[in-house]
């Protein structure tokens, strides 16, 4: 599903219309999100560098990593900018997402600056979790991680909107899930409980056409994801186009915080590297197909495309908006490179809640035994 872009219907002088391809959604027993895209030019040119300095982020990472600046898991979402670019667009701050291991691009869209990202991956304590969770436990206001066990993020999302339910909140959770973990047991007990108790859950499955090194035809009897839940509506959504992802998000936030219990969203997406740093990500598909997808699909290059096309900037402005990214990026990553590794005070701290420490631990010797 990789439609191209629409065509813009009306603009003025602040604001643009834009017409999505009919190609952009396919729905399962729920209605199809609006085609029509009502944006602000600013919002367009915000949209734009979010996605560029995401970008630029992960190319940073990239190179950290291969200079062994970086150690341990490190999994990059290049090509997959859209997503958190777009659902952070459509929801609020007071929705709340939950991850996999995938998470630099919605901890940064949450909040998170890029030296506390980068930090974090490098084990310093300026990072975003004082450099003691790297690259798959990032948290920000109302973003629970960046979560290393496959699938175990889904039913805790389930959780938390089980809790917005119960406190009655005008909110909604965003339980992500890759499509290597769309087989896994616990993602079908938490749609299940989900639609038992309609709870403002949105499941969303980034379907970036591999798990790991196995293409999701040879380990998935039924390859859409957006109908795998049976009785919870679904939608597939283009994850190549950001304004794409904005409208289904929107409609699903809609959806689950209107009382009709949860929704099903995959994501069709793509990333460019390989599954994790330690994957090449070449042996078990062409080059000529990761080229193919940079070249026709790209969101980046998607949207530069619209803003040119209903002449919201110019060539020249969007360099320059690439420039400044590259530099800020540059300069946060300097700024995590100048900071300290954790104190080895740190090694017990954030265990438990001050005041709630345990008073025997088992095998532990008390008098050797030290809270920070």
């Amino acid at each position: 599903m990789v439609a191209r872009r629409g065509l813009a219907t009306t603009a003025d002088e602040d604001h643009v219309n834009i017409t999505l391809p009919g190609t952009s959604f396919e729905v399962y027993n729920c209605d199809m999100p609006s085609l029509d895209v009502a944006i602000s030019k600013e919002e367009l040119m915000d949209t734009y560098r979010q996605m560029v300095v995401v970008r630029r982020m992960e190319m940073a990472a990239d190179g950290l990593y291969k200079a062994k600046m970086i150690r341990g898991f490190c999994h990059l979402c290049t090509g997959q900018e859209a997503v958190p670019v777009g659902m952070e667009q459509g929801i609020t701050k007071e929705d709340v997402i939950i991850t996999a291991y995938r998470c630099h691009g919605y901890a940064y869209m949450r909040g998170a600056s890029v030296t506390s990202i980068i930090a974090e991956l490098m084990g310093r304590s300026n990072g975003i979790t004082k450099g003691k969770g790297g690259s798959m436990h990032m948290f920000a206001p109302n973003f629970y991680g960046g979560n290393g066990i496959v699938g175990a993020q889904v039913p805790v999302g389930a959780g938390l909107s089980f809790t917005q339910k119960y406190q009655d909140q005008k909110a909604c959770t965003f339980a992500l899930y890759g499509d290597g973990a769309s087989n896994q047991g616990q993602v079908f007990e938490a749609f299940n409980m989900a639609r038992l108790w309609d709870l403002p859950t949105v499941f969303v499955c980034e379907n970036n056409m591999y798990g790991m090194g196995t293409s999701a035809k040879r380990s998935s009897a039924s390859t859409d994801y957006f109908k795998r839940a049976g009785y919870i509506p679904g939608i597939k959504v283009n994850g190549m186009d950001v304004l794409a992802v904005r409208q289904a998000c929107a409609y699903a936030r809609e959806w689950t915080t209107s009382g009709k219990g949860p929704l099903v969203l995959e994501m069709v997406t793509y990333r460019y590297g390989g599954h994790s740093m330690s994957d090449p990500g070449t042996t078990y598909r062409t080059r000529e197909e990761i080229q193919h997808m940079r070249s026709r699909n790209d969101p980046i290059t998607g949207l530069k495309q619209r803003i040119l096309e209903h002449q919201v900037a110019d060539e020249t402005t969007l360099k320059q908006i690439e420039k400044e990214v590259r530099a800020e990026v540059d300069q946060s990553v300097q700024e995590a490179k100048d900071g300290k590794e954790p104190d080895e005070s740190e090694l017990f701290t954030d265990i438990y809640i001050k005041g709630t420490e345990p008073s025997l631990l088992r095998g532990r010797d008390l008098e050797e035994t030290h809270y920070y």
